[in-house]
């Protein structure tokens, strides 16, 4: 298994405009950080040094033009551009648009590579980085076409996970998306990476009702009796220990999340919401299925506060936490499954040293 301090995460800095440096620095401000990894950010070293002094941040940034010149234990900025463009924290800018995604599709080629070991993205906006090149709604969606899998977001914050049916689409939508097919799918999908990224051998997974108090029995629409009551009865007389259709609106407050390993949200602002309710700014995004390991922060740009040095950073350095901790675990996963025989206890690697 590889070392701790030897694996490498990926960075992508995101829109240079928003707060997206501000939690890059400050996350490896904390030395012991690279006790547990060491990060290369796909960026260009003097304006990163620009924004570094910006926020009076005294870390110390090792510029390299190739992987190949990495240094472990070192924060590696790699020169993804070279020449100089005008940032002014907090507008949202084209040309920085541009760049973000410069420093994103390199990442991921370094990651399809083998070059780094899991990737972080950092925030971008979603509307200045479309292109005639790039014409995608966000990180996930060209993610799901250069990586193997099937990618589904999973939200993630210690033991609340919660996973998606359906993402990025309009609420009228959603009913039209719920079929058999899709519901099995993403259950399979969240299945599979709570047993290998989360090492929980016999997951038992809630799925919400799309309708208030589950259509009640029809009166308020019948998607859950004619579609999601039938579906997951199939799939638990498979083997898979799902429940459901719940009652959306109490089921949070009522703390039941806490008694099953994941919840699925039928569509975006119903698992969304009382997720960051509850996750207080701590909060991941997992891209979950595919076959490398990526992360996010669960906030946007904030350009309000940009470059003002007052951003939280708990979220980014959380979704690194998690990035190591997956790594791990499918390691740990993929080791015992070529060798059924041996047993490894889970074991904790996030937070060292605190």
């Amino acid at each position: 298994m590889k070392k701790a301090e030897n694996i490498i995460v990926g960075i992508s800095i995101g829109d240079l405009n928003g707060i997206g440096s501000e939690v890059v620095l400050k996350t490896f401000e904390d030395a012991r950080m690279l006790e547990l990894c060491t990060p290369v950010i796909f960026a260009n070293v003097k304006q990163l040094s620009f924004i570094k002094r910006n926020l009076n941040s005294e870390i110390n940034l090792h510029g390299i033009d190739r992987l190949d010149q990495l240094v472990l234990g070192k924060i590696n900025v790699l020169n993804v551009w070279r020449e100089g463009f005008d940032l002014n924290l907090g507008t949202n800018d084209e040309t920085v648009g541009e760049y973000a995604i410069k420093s994103f599709v390199t990442a991921t080629q370094a990651l399809k590579e083998g070059k780094v070991d899991v990737l972080v993205t950092a925030p971008i906006n979603k509307y200045n980085i479309q292109s005639d090149t790039f014409k995608f709604p966000g990180h996930t969606d060209y993610l799901a076409q250069e990586l193997e899998g099937d990618a589904l977001m999973f939200m993630v914050q210690d033991n609340l996970r919660v996973g998606l049916l359906t993402d990025h689409i309009p609420v009228s939508e959603v009913a039209s998306h719920l079929t058999e097919a899709l519901i099995t799918k993403k259950i399979e999908t969240i299945k599979q990476s709570l047993i290998q990224d989360f090492s929980i051998n016999k997951p038992r997974i809630a799925v919400l009702g799309v309708n208030p108090h589950c259509g009640d029995g029809g009166v308020i629409g019948n998607e859950d009796d004619a579609i999601l009551k039938p579906t997951l009865k199939k799939i638990f007389e498979k083997g898979t220990l799902v429940f459901g259709p719940f009652p959306a609106d109490g089921f949070f407050g009522s703390n039941q999340y806490e008694k099953y390993d994941a919840v699925i949200a039928t569509y975006h602002d119903q698992g969304l919401i009382p997720f960051k309710t509850l996750s207080f700014g701590n909060g991941v995004n997992y891209t979950a299925g595919l076959n490398k390991i990526r992360t996010s922060p669960d906030h946007g740009t904030a350009y309000d506060i940009a470059g003002k040095g007052i951003a939280d950073y708990n979220s980014f350095k959380e979704a690194v936490y998690l990035a190591i901790d997956i790594f791990h675990s499918r390691n740990q996963y993929n080791e015992i499954s070529q060798n059924p025989l041996k047993i490894r206890p889970k074991q904790e690697f996030s937070k060292k040293g605190e």
